[in-house]
């Protein structure tokens, strides 16, 4: 099985509008994806490649930097959100059954202007480089939603309206940089995997990768399917909250990223864009069910949060 490639091109970011018989088609092809599997490439987006190549560029920039320059930067120093900053390596686990996650991660979560950023020396443009892009995939991710509420003859506004405040302190969409290093087999312990098995926690993520492999989908029937880098695509999924949202119409799926191969000393890189309701948003279910219980969107991340990195 293989993960859908679709062609964005009809509503990508330099378009200012799509057309009718265009939406449809595209809401017919997301629904189908979103339903069976949770994950589907789109291309022609309008985020070009060179734009993520040189965003990665920059964040590894700063994770090749010694520990002692990015520790000041570290995640929960900081008083307007505690999930903006740095983590250092394996200091999550997205599956608390596992030792922690053999990565690093940049969460930018505020984009407050009297906030620090690594800015000297390898991170010089750090700031400027990613708000920029956490900007385009703002726009993306609101277009994604547009036709997602349109694949389930909704108005737009279901989703458009509950999103407004992204990249506000009443929102806590996340964009995540995300490096892989290179693995030392001798101090592997055991079950540790570069990122555990988990779903999402928001709505929908966008996420872009570099070539290096590992990342894995979990399939209704049970078996993991590859989700390589496929160049010039963003790979979109489903979340917890939109699975909740939609009475499991659309599937949240767990997924994972494997240690490479023995000998393989290769680092990877990843760019996910975690994309959430407002913080007061009340998700319930669309189709007036009571399948879930309402949930507010900032208590529902909490608590996954106390799963990945234990009681805060």
């Amino acid at each position: 099985m293989n993960l859908p490639v679709v062609d964005f091109s009809a509503f990508n970011l330099n378009e200012k509008d799509v057309m009718d018989d265009q939406l449809h088609v595209l809401s017919k092809k997301l629904k189908t994806a979103f339903t069976e599997i949770g994950f589907v490439y789109l291309k022609n987006t309008g985020i070009t490649q060179e734009e993520v190549d040189h965003v990665m560029t920059m964040s590894k920039n700063f994770f090749l930097q010694p520990e002692e320059l990015k520790q000041p930067f570290s995640r929960k120093s900081y008083a307007v959100n505690v999930n903006h900053g740095w983590v250092s390596s394996e200091t999550e686990r997205l599956n608390p059954r596992r030792p922690g996650d053999l990565k690093e991660a940049f969460n930018i979560t505020s984009l407050r202007t009297d906030i620090k950023w690594p800015s000297s020396g390898a991170a010089t443009g750090f700031k400027e480089t990613h708000i920029s892009f956490f900007q385009h995939c703002k726009e993306l991710c609101l277009r994604v939603l547009r036709v997602m509420a349109h694949s389930l003859d909704l108005d737009p506004e279901v989703f458009l309206s509950t999103h407004r405040l992204i990249g506000s302190e009443e929102n806590d969409t996340t964009l995540r940089s995300l490096y892989y290093p290179p693995v030392n087999r001798e101090k592997v312990k055991e079950g540790q995997l570069r990122c555990g098995e988990h779903s999402d926690y928001g709505s929908i993520t966008l996420l872009f990768q570099s070539h290096e492999g590992g990342l894995q989908v979990l399939s209704r029937s049970g078996e993991y399917v590859s989700a390589p880098s496929i160049p010039g695509t963003v790979l979109v999924n489903i979340a917890d909250l939109m699975q909740r949202w939609t009475s499991d119409l659309f599937v949240s799926s767990v997924h994972r990223v494997l240690l490479p191969p023995a000998g393989d000393c290769s680092t990877r890189q990843s760019l996910a864009f975690f994309v959430h309701p407002d913080t007061d948003v009340l998700i319930t279910c669309i189709d007036g069910s009571n399948k879930y219980p309402p949930v507010k969107s900032g208590d529902y991340l909490i608590e996954r949060f106390n799963d990945s990195y234990g009681r805060e």
